[in-house]
């Protein structure tokens, strides 16, 4: 077996994503070898990402002058500074597109996040996304808000590849299914060619455990401190027995017979909040065939020095996951409570970062135009 832990990752059927994207990666290189040396298949992105990378260094000022002589506002600016760069690394993955035939070599841009409660707008933001981006190995990232499940079917219904974003319930997550079921049968009857259509759900994983965590520390009970740090492993295992479960259904059947690619299980949020746990506990417990993993580099390079390879850590667990949720709810957490309170931060959260990114890019306009 191999001494390279990311290779071993790789091998075991997880694919490897990159959780970030800059301009500066792009230039440097730094991209390029991290697909080289650590098994990189894809990368994703989002508003934070992007409110990072633009509040930093020079890499985007040359395009900006550019933007601003031709008298650009600061939404354009965004839509051409992002889209660029996830043209570019798009570019970069084609050959990892080509050689695994769609399935990995995928590069993620968000809707805007202030659209999260708005179908149509959500629609028709990712078809101009698509358009202006214009590679075959993007994939539009739509939350997975009550309102996003209708614009999700509607986005795949028109040929357009959709990585599902902010899912922490189960209960959730089967509904996404279900939309990414409805988008293909509707792709179907539009006339698309259902090889040509991907998507990923992207489960998050880590703000499980902090918020659990923070309840579980105000009941304070040995019990309950007991159950720290195992909700979030669980909760992607009963996700995963979700997938397996529905897509062994005939409707699923159906659709994989007209040539369809199953949504993958993609595991968000995998770094590592609370310094106590290892930091490679969200790859290491959640190794499966058949799933993404979208790591921050910190924790990818976490795992090629110190991961535990102990092989699929998912497949027949689902029934031990489940007991660790009838223990959560026997000491007093309202596992419905914890799910609503995550999905509103996250978007919170991507709508403050689409702020920031906002007023960044409006001070490097102004200064600019001086």
């Amino acid at each position: 077996m191999s001494t390279d832990k990311l290779a071993q990752l790789s091998e075991a059927g997880v694919s490897i994503w990159l959780d970030d994207l800059s301009r500066e990666r792009l230039n440097t290189g730094n991209l390029a070898g991290l697909i080289r040396d650590k098994h990189v298949v894809g990368v994703t992105t989002n508003p934070t990402i992007f409110a990072n990378a633009m509040s930093k260094g020079e890499a985007y000022d040359e395009q900006t002058k550019e933007l601003a002589a031709r008298g650009a506002d600061v939404e354009a600016t965004i839509r051409e500074l992002t889209t660029t760069d996830v043209r570019n690394a798009a570019d970069l993955f084609r050959d990892i597109y080509t050689a695994t035939n769609g399935v990995d070599g995928r590069v993620s841009i968000e809707v805007d996040p202030r659209l999260a409660k708005d179908s149509d707008k959500t629609v028709a933001e990712a078809q101009d996304l698509w358009k202006t981006v214009d590679r075959p190995n993007v994939l539009i990232k739509i939350p997975a808000t009550e309102e996003g499940l209708p614009a999700i079917t509607k986005t795949l219904a028109e040929g357009i590849s959709v990585n599902v974003t902010l899912i922490f319930s189960v209960e959730r997550y089967k509904k996404v299914i279900e939309a990414f079921f409805a988008g293909l049968e509707q792709a179907k009857a539009n006339g698309h060619d259902l090889r040509g259509i991907h998507s990923v759900a992207s489960f998050f994983v880590s703000r499980v455990d902090t918020e659990i965590d923070k309840r579980l520390d105000a009941i304070g009970t040995d019990e309950a401190k007991a159950l720290r740090g195992k909700a979030a492993v669980a909760n992607a295992r009963l996700a995963f027995a979700a997938f397996e479960e529905l897509f062994a259904t005939d409707r699923w059947k159906a659709l994989a017979a007209d040539g369809a690619h199953a949504q993958r299980p993609l595991w968000a949020s995998t770094g590592v909040k609370n310094p106590d746990y290892s930091p490679t506990l969200y790859v290491d417990d959640l190794v499966v065939k058949g799933t993404v993993n979208t790591m921050p580099e910190k924790t990818m390079d976490a795992v090629a020095e110190s991961s535990e390879f102990k092989g699929d850590q998912v497949t027949g667990r689902g029934a031990e996951a489940q007991e660790v949720f009838d223990k959560l709810e026997a000491v007093g957490i309202d596992i419905t409570d914890v799910f609503l309170t995550l999905e509103n931060e996250g978007v919170e959260k991507f709508e403050k970062s689409w702020t920031e990114l906002l007023e960044t890019v409006n001070g490097q306009l102004e200064n600019v135009k001086g």
